[in-house]
């Protein structure tokens, strides 16, 4: 069944969820945007804080087995890297500043009520369907088109994970019940600059003219952000499975065919 509302109208919400239960929710609501609180900030913190808040308060949660939410790794800020889930959290935009207050909350709602929540925290993850407007389905489209396309001078180390990886440690994370209160890293564990990427995907469709340098790095930017996936091992068993050439290779082809 389909029920579609907007979770920042608790009206609404309340409305299409009455009356009906769920065992599980998985939370992956919201939308990545880095605009400050004066430039459509607001609007950022009320879908991924408030809309938590209200799913929180119209679900009949006395049913509920597990509650997932999908945090960010934006939440670390300017932590060191390998980031992971001991270190203090640091948001630098409204965004990450509504993913930590709600992973805060539902933490305190586990310690007070029992609540049995779980925050896991995605680093970038990438794959077939995600959102032309993303990074690496840009530079697909750009190199399969063999355009010109500007980029930063792509130093930034980051952290890529394919999206059936992902999908595993969610579904791995619904059966364990080691996993009540906790933060989760997942992601690759390993470290890639982004001009890495983008040659990959040039190398393999061998077309596309990148310009590296052409884009300013975004203020306050974390120069090197991947995870400690130690706990994603230890807690869940899990690890991931596709490489990154692999990975880029089945979004090339996903892409290609639509």
């Amino acid at each position: 069944s389909y029920l579609t509302a907007d979770i920042t109208d608790k009206h609404s919400l309340f409305s299409n969820l009455d009356g009906k239960v769920f065992d599980y929710v998985i939370n992956s609501s919201g939308y990545i945007n880095h605009s400050n609180y004066s430039n459509d900030g607001n609007k950022i913190f009320d879908a991924h804080f408030n809309g938590v808040k209200n799913l929180i308060d119209c679900l009949n949660n006395d049913k509920i087995k597990k509650f997932i939410q999908i945090g960010s790794s934006d939440e670390y800020g300017s932590n060191l890297a390998p980031q992971n889930e001991n270190q203090k959290e640091s948001p630098i935009a409204m965004y990450s500043c509504a993913k930590v207050a709600a992973t805060y909350f539902l933490q305190t709602l586990y310690k007070t009520q029992n609540f049995p929540s779980v925050i896991l925290r995605p680093f970038l993850v990438y794959g077939p369907k995600q959102g032309k407007n993303r990074f690496i389905p840009q530079i697909i489209k750009g190199c399969i088109n063999d355009e010109k396309f500007s980029t930063s001078e792509g130093m930034q180390i980051r952290d890529f994970l394919f999206i059936d990886d992902f999908v595993d440690a969610v579904f791995i994370a619904l059966k364990n019940k080691k996993v009540l209160g906790e933060t989760i890293n997942v992601s690759s564990g390993i470290p890639v600059s982004i001009k890495k990427v983008v040659n990959t995907i040039v190398d393999t469709l061998q077309s596309g003219k990148p310009q590296f340098g052409k884009v300013k790095y975004r203020e306050e930017e974390n120069m090197t952000l991947y995870g400690d996936i130690s706990k994603a091992k230890g807690l869940l068993n899990w690890k991931p499975k596709v490489s990154l050439e692999t990975g880029i290779r089945k979004t090339i082809e996903s892409i290609k065919n639509k």
